[in-house]
C-alpha cells in the first residue's frame, strides 16, 4: 500500500525568524529534522538536540546556522548542560520545540508496565524538563515554547493506551505552564502541537510493532478525511508560525494539524 502525501514542500518565510535562538529536541530525524530545517531556512541559530550524537551532529551540518548537541530528554543533568551550552554560546534562547518522542503500541491487556513508563519518561517527562531546564534562561528575554502533542493526546485509541496516557498529559501541562509564565509575566508563549499521523521513520517503527502492517496503515489512512497523511512540512510550517511573532497572542492554544482526524 502507498503512504499517500503531498508532494509539494511548503517554502520557508525568509528572515521571519532572523537573530533566534532555537533549540529542537528530537532534531536529528523525521520531524524534528523537518522542523529544524524550517527554522534554519527562517533565519533562526537552530541547535539540533538528540540521543543520537552522530545524527545531530550530520543534520547540524546540513543547516546554514546549525549547532549540534547531545541530549538525553530523560536526564535533568543532561538538560542542564545543554541549556548552559545555549546561554555560553548565544547568550539567550528564544524557541524550544520539545519534539523528542516514541510511540509505543499496545491496549490496557497488552502494554507492558516497563514499556509505559519508558513512553511517559519520554514523552511527558522530557518535556517537562526541558520547559523546567529552559525557563530561567527564556524568562530573561522571553520567548515561545512549542511542545509537540498529538492527535492522540485528544483523541482515544484503544491500541495506544501508552501513548494516548503520554500525549493527553503533555497537552494540559502545556496549558499549566502556559497559564504560569503568563501570570508572572514571563513574555514566553507556551503552546502544543497535535500532528495527525505523518509520513516519518516514525510511522514505519510503529508499522513494525504490529502483525498486520497493512491492515494498520489502511487504519491511518481511513482516520484523516483529508485521505492522505501527512508531510513533516505540514507541522514544521505551524512550528514556525508559533515561534514568531505572527503568534504573539497564542498560548495555552493546543494547534491541531492533522487532517480533519480530531473532528470525526
Amino acid at each position: 500500500m502507498t503512504i499517500l502525501t503531498p508532494a509539494s514542500p511548503l517554502p520557508p518565510f525568509p528572515d521571519r525568524l532572523a537573530g533566534r535562538i532555537a533549540l529542537v529536541t528530537g532534531g536529528a530525524s523525521g520531524l524534528g529534522a523537518a522542523i529544524a530545517t524550517r527554522l534554519a531556512g527562517e533565519g533562526a541559530v537552530v541547535w539540533v538536540a538528540d540521543i543520537d550524537w552522530p545524527g545531530a551532529q550530520a543534520h547540524a551540518a546540513t543547516l546554514p546556522n546549525g549547532r549540534a548537541i547531545a541530549l538525553d530528554v530523560t536526564a535533568k543533568a543532561a538538560w542542564r548542560a545543554a541549556i548552559a551550552a545555549v546561554e555560553e554560546a548565544n547568550g539567550r534562547l528564544d524557541v524550544l520545540v520539545n519534539n523528542a518522542g516514541i510511540t509505543t503500541m499496545g491496549n490496557i491487556e497488552t502494554l507492558d508496565v516497563d514499556a509505559f513508563r519508558h513512553e511517559l519518561e519520554i514523552d511527558v517527562i522530557g518535556v517537562f524538563l526541558g520547559c523546567q531546564s529552559a525557563l530561567p534562561l527564556m524568562k530573561a528575554t522571553g520567548g515561545s515554547i512549542i511542545n509537540m502533542a498529538s492527535a492522540s493526546g485528544l483523541k482515544a485509541d484503544p491500541g495506544l493506551v501508552g501513548y494516548n496516557a503520554a500525549k493527553a498529559a503533555v497537552t494540559l501541562m502545556t496549558k499549566s505552564i502556559a497559564l504560569h509564565c503568563a501570570r508572572e509575566r514571563y513574555a514566553i508563549r507556551v503552546n502544543s502541537v497535535h500532528p495527525g499521523a505523518i509520513h516519518t521513520p516514525i510511522i514505519d517503527k510503529v508499522l513494525a510493532q504490529v502483525p498486520d502492517p497493512q491492515a494498520t496503515l489502511a487504519g491511518f489512512l481511513s482516520v484523516h478525511p483529508i485521505g492522505h497523511l501527512g508531510h513533516p512540512d505540514d507541522i514544521a510550517a505551524i512550528v514556525a508560525y508559533l515561534a514568531s511573532d505572527e503568534s504573539r497572542f497564542a498560548t495555552g492554544a493546543a494547534f491541531s494539524i492533522d487532517g480533519g482526524m480530531t473532528a470525526l
